[in-house]
């Protein structure tokens, strides 16, 4: 028995078993099967390398004012929204200095609107001549002290708003809880390490490209990384201007669509840079009819007859994959196995029925 009537057999075996197998009279005309026309079309040639993920996002949130840590709010692996408050510090000194900026702007308020009625009232007393130019000037200086003191309070009170809002240390945008670097009772001060994070929203892939491809990758900027089966299209490609001297590599990085799925930092994933195009036969993904270990297609001949015919697959672009071997250019190729085993199963009964 040949090749090509095993995998008819086989065929044919799959089609009785999902309920294809008609044996009762059929129609001389058989409707028209769904096909394309298998044709080589411009495809892009990629090279493959292995990359590493990484966040664009992350660091270490450090204290930024002095105190003992009163209260963690989140641990390792917890989700941060942004600008949540992620630890909190004993405020009670910062607080005190708050009141007494507040105090202070107050003073400062009452002195300044005081001088400036002095010297108003100075002013029309000297447009009468009743005062001298030294009185006038005099409220001019004390006048102009006031507003000085007036802004300098408004700067002490902001300073110690802001004192007061560093007791409470915020995400600066969402994020995963990486590592936790105080304890609750700890007396920190400013640039001391608090909490590590980062962010799953925005990842890209670093990968080293080898000296003798880096002409093309920084001509073409066209890039992928292949996952579980899935192609991600980078948004973009950067490649840095030097060589690392123990390798002779380039570094580059490959920003990633926001929110890439079942991506983490620190996970191996192949990268591909196009570099170059070639002419490949595509076909849909729904013509393939993959049973065990068969992977084929149905051929539609010149009389309109379909034939079984094992493929074997490359590349995937999109939802068309390659043909390297089993269909050539100019070949008709089903849209629909089903129908096309079918139309073989009925032409065969009908075939045994005359004979």
């Amino acid at each position: 028995m040949s090749y090509r009537l095993t995998l008819a057999a086989a065929a044919a075996a799959w089609l009785a078993a999902c309920g294809g197998g008609h044996r009762g009279p059929v129609s001389a005309a058989q409707p028209a099967l769904r096909s394309i026309v298998a044709e080589r079309v411009s495809t892009p040639v990629e090279r493959r390398l292995d990359g590493v993920i990484e966040a664009v996002n992350q660091g270490t949130v450090a204290a930024q004012t002095a105190g003992r840590v009163e209260a963690i709010l989140y641990d390792v692996n917890d989700f941060v929204p942004a600008g949540a408050v992620i630890v909190r510090l004993r405020a009670a000194e910062q607080r005190a200095g708050l009141s007494q900026a507040r105090a202070s702007l107050q003073e400062a308020a009452a002195r300044e609107a005081d001088a400036q009625t002095r010297y108003q009232r100075i002013a029309d007393m000297y447009e009468r001549k009743v005062v001298p130019k030294a009185t006038l000037d005099e409220a001019a200086v004390n006048k102009a002290s006031a507003v000085a003191h007036l802004e300098a309070a408004r700067a002490a009170l902001q300073s110690a708003e802001e004192g007061v809002a560093y007791t409470e240390v915020r995400a600066p945008y969402a994020g995963v809880v990486t590592r936790r670097l105080v304890q609750v009772g700890e007396t920190v001060s400013p640039g001391t390490p608090l909490m590590s994070g980062l962010s799953l929203q925005y990842l890209r892939v670093a990968v080293d490209v080898p000296q003798s491809i880096v002409a093309q990758v920084r001509r073409i900027r066209q890039g992928a990384v292949y996952v579980e089966g899935r192609r991600i299209e980078a948004t973009r490609v950067t490649v840095f201007p030097e060589a690392s001297a123990p390798s002779n590599t380039f570094r580059a990085r490959l920003e990633l669509p926001e929110n890439a799925a079942d991506l983490y930092p620190g996970m191996f994933v192949k990268v591909g840079f196009v570099t170059g195009e070639a002419q490949r036969i595509l076909v849909p993904q729904e013509a393939l009819l993959e049973r065990s270990e068969i992977t084929a297609v149905y051929v539609i001949g010149p009389d309109g007859r379909a034939a079984l015919r094992q493929v074997r697959l490359g590349d995937r672009f999109g939802e068309r994959l390659e043909i390297i071997s089993g269909v050539s250019p100019g070949e008709r190729v089903a849209l629909d196995p089903l129908a096309a085993g079918k139309s073989l199963t009925a032409a065969a009964d009908g075939a045994g029925g005359h004979s």
